[in-house]
């Protein structure tokens, strides 16, 4: 029996979130990394192991971590190089954490970096957020540095979504490099990776990048 065995049903719910961002284009090559949290006391992740393909990702292609994105089982495969991001999402309270790699999400961040976010207004998908009921909305997404040094990074993120909690998030942008969004499970992260893409494509389309 594999260590995994029990978890095969949010895995299989990993698989195909992963095949159906590689179709989108939101994940591919072997970039981003999912997680779903199978136990809350203590804090037990699974996660996507390093350098799989996403859109191919076999029911053994994950690892588990705890809360500080240490491994808990002898001889697994290496974590995602971003664990610490997932560990601090799962330690916020959410239940799920997904990362993309979209074109738009790429150019975007980079656009926008020196205002330090992007603020998205009046759109009718915004509804898909948790928590938004209208169109007459705003949704901001902040955008950090990308840097080699995740723990630092993950300072940053743990930082500003405690200063700013009158400034709803769910979301954040890495300059050059992705997106991270979550949810209370994989169904409301993934909505809101749907939803958040569609949002920055339209931005992109409507916006002088050069």
């Amino acid at each position: 029996m594999h260590f995994l065995d029990p978890f095969s049903e949010p895995i299989e719910g990993l698989r195909r979130v992963g095949h159906q961002f590689w179709t989108r284009g939101w994940s591919v090559g072997t970039s981003s990394n999912y997680s779903v949290v199978v136990e809350r006391d203590p804090i037990r992740l699974v996660i996507t192991a390093s350098g799989k393909d996403k859109g191919h990702l076999g029911p053994h292609d994950f690892v588990m971590v705890d809360e500080q994105g240490n491994s808990v089982v002898e001889g697994q495969p290496k974590s995602s190089a971003e664990t610490m991001l997932h560990c601090l999402a799962a330690r916020r309270g959410a239940g799920a954490v997904l990362h993309t790699h979209s074109v738009w999400g790429t150019l975007l961040s980079q656009h926008f970096a020196p205002v330090g976010g992007i603020r998205i207004t009046g759109f009718e998908m915004l509804k898909g957020l948790d928590g938004i009921a209208t169109h007459e909305s705003s949704c901001w997404i902040p955008i950090f540095d990308n840097t080699q040094d995740i723990p630092k990074l993950a300072e940053q993120v743990d930082a500003y979504l405690e200063s700013e909690k009158s400034e709803r998030c769910w979301g954040y942008l890495i300059r050059r490099h992705g997106m991270y969004t979550w949810g209370r499970d994989l169904a409301e992260a993934t909505r809101h990776v749907e939803v958040l893409e569609f949002l920055l494509e339209c931005l992109g389309r409507t916006t002088r990048l050069v």
